[in-house]
């Protein structure tokens, strides 16, 4: 028998949580959708409109619900996309900025309101340095920067 996650991310959308999970899955490798449900008879929803997806990004469960209008996505919740090159931000920044917009820091808002934080996968070492000089040098760069640059937070946590 499969081990069940005990948490996973719920996300509440409007009336686009299949759209955006197919957006998603298709973006991401090791991904794909689980299932979808659909709002019975005399529920909150209009009956046989699609109520949860379930689907996996990159292996990690999560459930997105057409809830309506009354909660919105907001910056206080975003995914982390851990990159091991440049070639991987790039491409995650472009999926996932289309039709959305771009913020500082490696942040962005897909299409559908949803944020996200591309980051190299090296920022949690980075940001956790315990020598100060470096650990703000990586710091005053990644503050300059819209979509991050690898080599650039790279040279600067050597101190180039």
């Amino acid at each position: 028998m499969v081990k069940q996650k005990k948490i996973i991310p719920f996300l509440w959308f409007n009336d686009q949580a299949e759209e955006a999970a197919r957006f998603y899955v298709s973006i991401f490798k090791n991904s794909k959708v689980l299932s979808i449900n659909h709002y019975p008879p005399e529920s909150p929803g209009k009956e046989g409109t699609v109520m949860t997806v379930k689907f996996e990004l990159d292996g990690e469960e999560i459930v997105a619900l057409n809830g309506g209008p009354h909660f919105t996505l907001s910056e206080a919740f975003s995914f982390w996309v851990k990159c091991d090159t440049q070639e991987e931000i790039d491409y995650f920044w472009e999926k996932l900025s289309e039709g959305g917009e771009t913020s500082e820091c490696g942040w962005l808002k897909d299409k559908f309101g949803f944020s996200w934080q591309i980051v190299p996968s090296s920022i949690e070492e980075w940001i956790s340095e315990e020598d100060p000089e470096r650990k703000n040098r990586v710091l005053k760069a990644l503050w300059q920067m819209q979509k991050l640059d690898l080599k650039a937070l790279e040279e600067a946590y050597r101190g180039r």
